[in-house]
């Protein structure tokens, strides 16, 4: 599926996607890639349906627990989120389609200090030739993810101390 820049824009800012949000618990598929995979599996078949029928995708899986994660498929022509999407005409020239490409992002304040990371995981080519495949990508990437997070230390606030240099007379 191609898209110009002004059509996806506008879809969305109006909200015209796909959208679904599951939340479940972390202890639901903590260190089980089988029990992950079932919801993966479900995040890939929707990118492929919207696919199908030429829309915009977000599907997002939310673990709760002490150290919540979201983790989220979007289908987009660049790696930027959603929510980020006024800043994709400064990379874009209007009048031309672009190719839509399927995006994996992570949202917790425990993967890095910009809580999120965005990753192109697919084009619509590779994840309609091999929903599995790509399905078990994710799995992977969630655990790796999982693990960092897991791993996490926030960094140390550092308060700044002022200098002040006396002027020479």
């Amino acid at each position: 599926m191609e898209i110009n820049l002004k059509d996806l824009i506008d879809k969305i800012e109006n909200q015209e996607y796909i959208q679904d949000l599951e939340t479940i618990k972390y202890a639901d598929v903590s260190k089980s890639k089988k029990k992950l995979k079932v919801y993966t599996d479900k995040m890939v078949k929707e990118v492929v349906a919207a696919f199908k029928h030429d829309s915009l995708v977000q599907t997002q899986l939310a673990l709760t627990g002490r150290r919540p994660v979201t983790f989220a498929l979007e289908t987009n022509i660049i790696n930027l989120p959603y929510s980020n999407y006024k800043k994709i005409s400064n990379f874009f020239d209007e009048g031309v389609d672009y190719a839509l490409n399927v995006y994996f992002e992570t949202r917790s304040e425990y993967i890095n200090v910009s809580h999120f990371r965005i990753d192109q995981i697919a084009t619509e080519k590779q994840i309609e030739a091999d929903p599995e495949a790509i399905s078990n990508m994710m799995v992977d990437a969630i655990m790796d993810k999982l693990q960092v997070i897991r791993e996490y230390k926030k960094p140390e606030k550092t308060t700044a101390k002022k200098t002040t240099t006396k002027k020479s007379e």
